[in-house]
């Protein structure tokens, strides 16, 4: 049987966004996270949490010496300058983050980024040696008219800049429509449009593109978090309100096997 990350079996990452959630005191639901992973060092998979950007740099304090990783869950195309209420890739970084999320479709809606402005947001965190986890998904209309494959190809070939690193890239493929609803795709769904995205990274990147690792996230929970990550060419979540409780984050990473 072939892995399930395609020509190789790709570590698996579980990565948690807070969106606009967390005060100070959520501190306590890291820590706990932290002693699981202690208590159980199996655990098959790497783990970054993304919180709000106002508490990266005290969970940068929590997290070290831990298995967790720090990630942010936007930053600006720019280095610095004019841009009230951004922050840069730099900053993302100085403030103890090593990844970043880009092109969540709520930044895409909500504020409208467009292909281009995530390319170059993640032109500018790959110049930071951030890690990338760029964002893809389909609107509910656009799943009903038969258009996600050509939604998620323009995506795909328009918001990742080139000569990105396969290990400082990963793919989250988040079905607009199943982020908060409590809906997923079907199984066999969400195996297309892995499918699909493997074989265009591998067409774009060649055998790089077989290392990139893909995420599926939408409404992924205890409950399903097992079979979606069975599935042929997932290699991990992300994961929204699940992540915001350390005993359901953990569930969830324990199913990684």
């Amino acid at each position: 049987m072939m892995p399930r990350s395609g020509r190789a079996r790709l570590r698996p990452l579980i990565a948690g966004n807070w969106k606009m959630n967390g005060l100070v005191k959520a501190r306590s639901e890291l820590r706990r996270l932290a002693s699981y992973l202690v208590d159980f060092p199996s655990a098959a998979c790497d783990v970054v949490i993304c919180p709000p950007a106002t508490l990266l740099h005290s969970f940068r304090a929590e997290i070290t010496g831990t298995r967790l990783s720090l990630g942010a869950q936007d930053c600006h195309a720019d280095e610095g300058g004019a841009h009230t209420g951004d922050i840069s890739a730099a900053m993302v970084k100085d403030a103890g983050a090593k990844w970043v999320i880009l092109g969540h479709s709520e930044r895409r809606v909500d504020h409208g980024e467009t292909d281009r402005v995530v390319r170059d947001k993640a032109a500018a965190a790959a110049s930071q040696g951030l890690g990338l986890i760029v964002c893809l998904g389909e609107s509910k209309q656009e799943r009903d008219g038969n258009k996600t494959l050509r939604v998620i190809g323009r995506q795909l070939a328009a918001s990742i800049p080139q000569g990105i690193q396969p290990k400082r890239l990963v793919i989250a493929y988040e079905p607009i429509w199943a982020i908060g609803s409590g809906r997923t795709p079907t199984l066999d769904q969400i195996a297309q449009v892995h499918g699909f995205l493997r074989n265009k990274l591998i067409a774009a990147m060649g055998d790089d593109g077989a290392r990139v690792r893909l995420l599926y996230g939408g409404s992924v929970k205890p409950s399903n978090a097992a079979e979606i990550l069975a599935v042929p060419h997932v290699n991990g979540a992300l994961v929204g309100g699940a992540s915001l409780k350390a005993g359901d984050f953990w569930q969830i990473i324990k199913a990684c096997g």
